[in-house]
């Protein structure tokens, strides 16, 4: 089950709970890293473009999937997106069905994927490499969200999406930290860093990451998609079960809403009848709007009782990743390349 994060991961400096739990993040960076030094088993004709991140919790990588996977489309490239799809209940290559799967199938994030374009959810990557080949002959660039700790499919192009605000945390491997692996050979597999937050967070970050990552690193931020005026003065009850829910409270703030409560949950939260009749409960005695990601109306897409009435007056803010032009035309000029050199 999902969990929130410590806070205290990111903490400047490691706290007395991350220096007693070090020798387990030890043993568990040391296994990571192991894994991540076999040998791919399958390396697809097509390219494969790995969209991960170096900690655990959210740092913006899904809407950069689907930024990239927008950009690629308009250019006539065909994406598929492979995901291991996160909470689905799938034991094989399945190639998601909006009319017909639901984020308890194939995971929310795969849904949230499959407006954008077809998504193949397999446990095992190289197993749904393979399966796009056979589903989908016209594909001509896999877009992997996550998977960059992963060994078993070859990755042409890897991109790290690092959360600008957040960093690294306390620079400690789970569970004293929020890194995935040590930084080191995290950052030796990887091709491309995009930084979303500020130009500042980036500046920082660069500074930090000089001496051992050469790579280009891209400046990103989190935009509203489409018309943001009914957030204008808005009395909002906001909640949100994602990565970095702070991030989107941030975000609602910004487009003028006046948030008189907020609600933080863990990422890939399931809502109770119990938590959907609070949240009703409250924005009716505050007066206030029901407002949340899409990512968490997914999931309550086939829910019922309490929790399909909150859906229904719950009104979503889609937010979109944009990056600068200069990497954007570096990133997608990568990818071109790297398209052009499988004809």
């Amino acid at each position: 089950m999902p969990s929130r994060e410590p806070g205290w991961w990111y903490r400047t400096q490691p706290s007395l709970i991350a220096r007693a739990l070090a020798p387990v993040a030890s043993v568990y960076g040391a296994i990571t890293v192991r894994r991540m030094h076999k040998a791919p088993s399958y390396r697809s004709p097509i390219p494969v473009v790995c969209i991960g991140n170096f900690t655990a919790g959210g740092t913006g990588k899904t809407p950069f999937a689907l930024w990239l996977a927008k950009r690629l489309q308009q250019l006539g490239i065909t994406v598929v997106f492979l995901t291991r799809g996160y909470g689905s209940t799938v034991s094989a290559a399945t190639s998601v069905d909006l009319s017909r799967h639901t984020a308890a199938d194939v995971g929310d994030e795969a849904m949230l994927l499959a407006r954008a374009g077809p998504v193949m959810v397999s446990p095992d990557r190289a197993a749904g490499a393979k399966a796009i080949l056979d589903e989908f002959p016209s594909a001509a660039v896999i877009l992997m969200d996550d998977g960059l700790q992963n060994p078993a499919l070859h990755k042409d192009l890897s991109i790290a999406v690092v959360d600008g605000a957040r960093g690294f945390g306390n620079g400690s491997v789970i569970p004293a930290g929020p890194l995935r692996a040590p930084l080191a050979p995290q950052l030796a597999r990887t091709d491309v860093i995009v930084v979303n937050g500020r130009r500042d967070d980036r500046d920082a970050i660069e500074k930090v990451l000089a001496p051992e990552f050469s790579g280009p690193i891209l400046s990103a931020w989190p935009e509203p998609e489409g018309a943001t005026d009914w957030l204008q003065g808005v009395r909002a009850v906001a909640f949100a079960g994602i990565g970095n829910p702070a991030r989107f409270f941030r975000l609602l703030e910004a487009g003028g809403a006046v948030l008189v409560a907020r609600h933080a949950f863990a990422d890939h939260h399931n809502f109770t009848d119990a938590e959907a009749t609070r949240l009703i409960s409250e924005a009716q005695t505050q007066g206030a709007q029901l407002v949340t990601t899409e990512k968490d109306l997914v999931r309550l897409a086939a829910a019922d009782g309490p929790r399909a009435e909150l859906r229904r007056r719950a009104r979503p803010l889609a937010i979109s990743l944009k990056v600068d032009v200069n990497g954007e035309d570096l990133l997608i000029g990568k990818i071109i390349r790297l398209c052009a050199s499988r004809l």
